[in-house]
């Protein structure tokens, strides 16, 4: 079974390109095969309407947490939210946001999805730190144009799955809150590469809850594992997470793995 895992970017460039790991899942392994990465929106829109056959983990929001939705009167419909999201620019995101935040007591500034606990993640309305409302509102867009099947959320090409995932998940289950990334180059530690190296042996092994284990030349590796940026691994970690969802699908799960959720958020997959 062909899979793919994504690092997005909202805003990509050479410097900072969306990267595409590739492989396939035979017998609990998930062989990484190549690395592939896109310097365009437009570019990797291309390359996701293309025909094909995979399930794909993206690092990516698909959906906004219901609070938010309808404090702010959205419609209630994923597909008629996301064409009301995707309308607006990032300046008028930011306002709405803002404002929806500075009504809020201290501490509960933010709205949440339901899958932000269990998964740790940044809740999908965040605006910066990392801006993952801006990714959704790029992201999204390609995948529906790209007429891809979202699982729970709306039906497309069943032979091109696309499945939200976050590699943070996956990390801290061998690293705990370690480091093993960063984008400023004065924070690309020896010890965060020791780090990378720890998580890439942990998933070889197969030491997670997920039971899947990574093959991959030592060329892949040794680029996985020297990027201190992290996007190579992190989108290795979706690829990984992309083969248990597709595992749960050859077992009969109806829905990936996921469990029943709200249509409009949307669930992370292996959370």
């Amino acid at each position: 079974m062909q899979l793919i895992g994504c690092d997005f970017s909202s805003r990509p460039s050479r410097r900072k390109p969306i990267v595409l790991a590739q492989g396939t899942l035979t017998q609990g392994r998930v062989q990484l095969q190549a690395l592939q990465t896109f310097d365009t929106l437009d570019a990797f829109g291309d390359w996701l309407a293309r025909p094909g056959d995979w399930v794909g983990g993206f690092d990516l929001p698909f959906g906004l947490p219901r609070e938010l939705v309808e404090t702010l009167s959205w419609p209630t419909d994923w597909a008629a939210c996301m064409d009301h999201y995707t309308a607006l620019d990032r300046a008028q995101i930011r306002e709405q946001f803002s404002a929806f935040c500075n009504a809020r007591p201290v501490g509960g500034k933010f709205a949440h999805r339901a899958v932000d606990r269990p998964a740790g993640s940044s809740p999908s309305m965040k605006w910066v730190n990392p801006p993952v409302a801006y990714m959704m509102h790029a992201g999204v867009p390609l995948l529906r144009r790209a007429g891809v099947h979202l699982p729970g959320l709306h039906e497309g090409d069943y032979r091109r799955v696309a499945l939200e995932a976050y590699p943070g998940l996956l990390a801290r289950e061998v690293l705990g809150n370690t480091s093993y990334k960063s984008d400023d180059k004065a924070k690309q530690t020896p010890e965060r590469l020791l780090a990378r190296r720890e998580l890439l042996g942990a998933l070889e092994r197969g030491h997670t809850r997920l039971g899947l284990r990574l093959v991959a030349s030592h060329a892949l590796l040794n680029r996985l594992a020297d990027d201190p940026s992290g996007d190579a691994l992190d989108a290795t970690l979706c690829l990984v997470q992309a083969g248990w969802a597709a595992q749960q699908h050859v077992v009969g799960h109806p829905c990936y793995g996921l469990p029943p959720c709200d249509p409009l958020e949307g669930w992370i997959v292996t959370a």
